[in-house]
Formats: C-alpha cells, sequence, structure tokens
C-alpha cells in the first residue's frame, strides 16, 4: 500500500470528489495552507488525517511536508484537489511499488477544461513526479511550480490522472494565472541571467521531462513568446483538434505567456530604476561639491 497526500487551498468544491477517488488507499493525509472556506469541514467528514502549514511556495509546502507530516506507508503519492486518483492508475501504482532499484514514478496528466480532455496542445503525455519513496525525493522551486530531485532511478506509469483546471470557473482560474505569471517573470529573468539552453536534452533527451523542461528553457529566449506559443499549441501539436476548448485553451495560454513577457519588462524596469537611483547616490555628494 502507500500513502496519498492531497494538498489544499480554498478547496470546498473539488475536496470531495478528491477524497473518494483517492479512498482505495488506506492513509489520505490533507496538507491544508489554512483555507479560509469548508474545505476541512468537509475533508473531516472523510477518514482522512490533517495537517497545516501555511504556503511560501510548492516546492517548500512539499518539502514540509515529507518533513513533518509522517506518511504510514514508505511510498506516498502526491494529488492536489482538482486532481484525481483512478483505480487503473492506483492499480498500477500497486505494481509499480514492487520494484526496489526505482525511487519515483512519473505520472502524465490529462487536463480537463471546459467539460473535455484537452488531449493535443497540452502536449500529452506530460509527465509529474507524483509516486515516491518519501525519503528519497525532494522538491525545489521553478517558477510558480516546483521541481523535483530524485536520489536514484525513476520509472514512468502508462496509466494517467485526469486534472480539471477549470473546475473553480474561468475568475479563478484567471486569478490564479495572474500570480503564476508574478513567480514566472522571476523565474525568467533568473534563467536569461545565470543559466543556459541544454540543446542536447532538447533534441535527444531521453525522456519527455527532459525535453520538455529544455524547450521550456528555450522560449523564454525566444521574440513574439506569445503567438510563437499559440501557433505551436493550435496547429503544430494540433489543438485545432480539439474544438472550441482547444481554442480557449491556446489563447488562454498565449495570454498567460504575455503576461509573463510584460511582467518581466516590468520587473526588469524597477531593477534599472533602482541601480541608476544607487549610482546616483553614490556620485551625487562628488557632483554637489564640484558645483560649488
Amino acid at each position: 500500500m502507500f500513502s496519498i497526500y492531497i494538498l489544499t487551498y480554498n478547496e470546498e468544491l473539488d475536496i470531495a470528489d478528491c477524497i473518494e477517488s483517492a479512498s482505495l488507499s488506506d492513509d489520505i493525509i490533507i496538507v491544508d495552507s489554512y483555507s479560509s472556506d469548508r474545505t476541512l469541514e468537509i475533508a473531516r467528514r472523510h477518514p482522512v488525517r490533517i495537517a497545516q502549514n501555511p504556503f511560501e511556495s510548492h516546492g517548500k509546502q512539499r518539502n514540509w511536508m515529507l518533513n513533518h507530516v509522517a506518511a504510514k506507508h514508505e511510498w506516498v503519492y502526491i494529488l492536489e484537489a482538482d486532481e484525481r486518483m483512478t483505480p487503473e492508475l492506483f492499480r498500477e501504482c500497486l505494481q509499480a511499488i514492487q520494484h526496489p532499484e526505482i525511487v519515483g514514478y512519473y505520472v502524465a496528466e490529462k487536463v480537463m477544461f471546459l467539460g473535455q480532455w484537452i488531449r493535443r496542445s497540452t502536449q500529452y503525455p506530460r509527465y509529474q513526479m507524483r509516486l515516491f519513496r518519501r525519503d528519497k525525493v525532494r522538491f525545489t522551486d521553478y517558477g510558480h511550480a516546483e521541481r523535483e530531485i530524485c536520489g536514484g532511478e525513476v520509472g514512468y506509469l502508462k496509466a494517467s490522472y485526469p486534472h480539471y483546471t477549470c473546475s473553480k470557473g474561468l475568475s479563478r482560474w484567471l486569478e490564479k494565472h495572474n500570480r503564476y505569471s508574478t513567480d514566472e517573470a522571476v523565474e525568467t529573468i533568473y534563467q536569461l541571467s545565470t543559466q543556459k539552453v541544454d540543446f542536447w536534452n532538447l533534441f535527444f533527451g531521453s525522456s519527455e521531462v527532459e525535453r520538455r523542461r529544455a524547450l521550456k528553457d528555450l522560449s523564454l529566449r525566444l521574440p513574439f513568446r506569445p503567438l510563437i506559443r499559440f501557433l505551436y499549441m493550435y496547429f503544430i501539436l494540433g489543438g485545432i483538434w480539439d474544438g472550441h476548448a482547444g481554442f480557449a485553451w491556446c489563447t488562454l495560454q498565449a495570454f498567460y505567456e504575455y503576461l509573463i513577457v510584460l511582467k518581466v519588462r516590468e520587473l526588469q524596469k524597477t531593477v534599472t530604476v533602482a541601480k541608476v537611483s544607487q549610482k546616483w547616490e553614490a556620485i551625487a555628494p562628488q557632483v554637489v561639491t564640484r558645483s560649488f
């Protein structure tokens, strides 16, 4: 058996269905970021344990959870409240944890948007680290999300999990991605100033994860990023075949990319003004002295 952590913050619309989907496990742990709605009230109706910690970032929250909230089993699975465990995925997880040489498994998400699966323009199968030995994996922050640090060999599961990205409505989606775009803008500036594109992984990476992450690093350096992202998702990946929902998804992703670009410019301008102010403060006394 394996334990299931569920990460929550104001998830009253999703938490019951999420817990129900995870109920095949005998150890479900809610890790809540001090929700102000009925999330915990609803959660307590189910056989779960609850822990709370103020949210700083996705990576830090996961590490706090692994370091301070003991799981019953050696293997753990991470769910977010707008995701679901499926019987097929659960059975494959039970089989996967029998392999002692593996420390973690990537699982592909199925993005559900406007009532349908957005199969093509979401780069499916797009893998996330979800099932792992709790003492062998930790996380670091990257943009608005996180990246895993694994202390051993990893594998990939065939079954996927549904991710209901707009389950709380478009207003919540837009509010969330407005916050995400700020984190991504900060990460973009860091990547442009300190990191390089790994072209080997871009073309010859051994996994979808390596190729996708190298592609993202490249995309940060491209001009007209929002337009390129729309054209890539809608025509090259095939979002045009995902119908109205596919068009809406690609349009919103391009808008999200444009928000990041605008916030990068805003941050760069702020840094430039600060540097000019610091330089002026350093030379101002000399200028004043020479004037007299």
